[in-house]
């Protein structure tokens, strides 16, 4: 048998069970609602931003920060945009998804 001191296998047992808890801590607060809720909020705003900075480069617009006092109408910052190439393919694909949901079903 092992010989072991009494004072360091207790060293020992209050070491893992201060590690334990902060183990458990962080667990219950990576699961927590209110942990989850943040995280999923700001993955939301993240997104929503890119896609805004998407579209705005797809219609030749820049967004820029807003200020307090700003005209609510000159948000976005205009570098010539030309909406009709955009308009074009979304209007095609509209017409040719159209035309081919129309020709499965008279297929049926």
């Amino acid at each position: 048998m092992v010989d072991t001191d009494p004072d360091e296998l207790e060293r020992r047992i209050a070491q893992t069970r201060a590690e334990l808890a902060h183990t458990v801590d962080a667990i219950a607060d990576r699961v927590s609602p209110k942990r989850v809720a943040e995280r999923t909020v700001t993955d939301v705003k993240t997104r929503a931003g890119h896609l805004v900075s998407s579209v705005g480069d797809a219609l030749g617009m820049s967004s820029r920060p807003v200020e307090f006092g700003d005209d609510p109408d000159r948000l976005w910052e205009e570098e010539r945009p030309n909406p009709g190439p955009v308009l074009i393919a979304v209007g095609a694909a509209l017409v040719i998804g159209a035309a081919f949901v129309l020709w499965r079903r008279r297929r049926r």
